[in-house]
């Protein structure tokens, strides 16, 4: 057995471990520390008798207290439910509107609208409610049936052009390919394009041409000035939104052969009083009118 090593600075005993010539001191653990810890495993074992801790075949031992965290996660839960009936049955048995004008009741409204909105439709308007080519911004204040939040509600409880629901809302261009010849598809196409100053090079004698077929062909839904009719989901067709594209070439497909975009109706699936909920959350992202 070798000798104990002294630092001769410190007087104290070595460990005998030695790292370039740096040995470690063995000194002892302070008092302090030790009691510290002692009173810490003593706490531990009183813990694990008291409070559940122990773990069984099927469970684990109750404790003499018979703590359980999911009991009262389970109350709270129960609290929070009870609170929020009292909202649903204030949004059952109002209107949107009245929603909109109880403070609290909106804001219960639009917090659970938000929930039901990332589930059923950001697959098509994105997180944001942004949209995308084909699916509109639920952001801006442009509204094919109107952006009042009744006018929301009845679109989303009905849909847009769903053959399964007698109440969804129809409006379907025709597809003028076979009306018009393909020289004044792109006469109207560039004259549409002209409303937003995006007719490119199209030529002002074509560009009037344009205009003559729109008045015969288009204007009946569209309008003369463009502006479109919301009574018949008739797109304005003098400003900036476009669900696809702006540009001569993406109108004149439109025009040739138009898509017509299909949303669900979610009346059925979801409850009227999350179609509530829905239609003022999408409401309340500014572009309601």
């Amino acid at each position: 057995m070798s000798e104990k090593q002294i630092d001769e600075v410190s007087g104290v005993s070595t460990t005998g471990h030695d790292w370039d010539g740096i040995k470690e001191l063995d000194n002892p653990m302070p008092r302090w520390w030790l009691l510290t810890f002692y009173a810490t495993v003593v706490w531990a074992v009183i813990y694990t008798i008291v409070y559940p801790a122990w773990p069984m075949i099927h469970s684990a031992t109750t404790g003499l207290l018979g703590y359980s965290s999911r009991r009262d996660i389970s109350t709270e839960l129960a609290a929070v439910k009870a609170t929020k009936a009292d909202y649903i049955k204030a949004i059952e048995a109002k209107s949107v509107t009245d929603i909109i004008a109880d403070d609290k009741l909106r804001t219960f409204a639009v917090a659970a609208g938000a929930a039901a909105f990332k589930v059923n439709c950001v697959q098509c308007h994105g997180s944001g409610a942004q949209g995308s080519p084909g699916y509109p911004n639920l952001n801006d204040d442009e509204w094919l049936w109107g952006g009042t939040a009744k006018d929301i509600q009845q679109t989303i409880a009905h849909g847009i052009r769903y053959a399964e629901d007698p109440n969804t809302r129809v409006s379907e261009m025709p597809a003028f390919g076979d009306m018009l010849k393909p020289d004044q598809i792109m006469q109207v196409a560039s004259f549409v394009a002209s409303l937003t100053g995006h007719a490119g090079n199209a030529k002002p004698e074509a560009i009037a041409a344009g205009k003559e077929l729109f008045e015969q062909n288009c204007a009946a839904c569209h309008g003369s000035d463009g502006k479109g009719n919301r009574e018949v989901g008739a797109p304005n067709l003098t400003d900036a939104i476009w669900l696809y594209g702006s540009s001569p070439a993406a109108i004149a497909a439109q025009i040739k052969a138009p898509k017509h975009g299909v949303m669900p109706a979610w009346g059925v699936r979801l409850g009227d009083i999350t179609v509530k909920e829905l239609a003022v959350y999408v409401h309340s992202l500014g572009g309601g009118q």
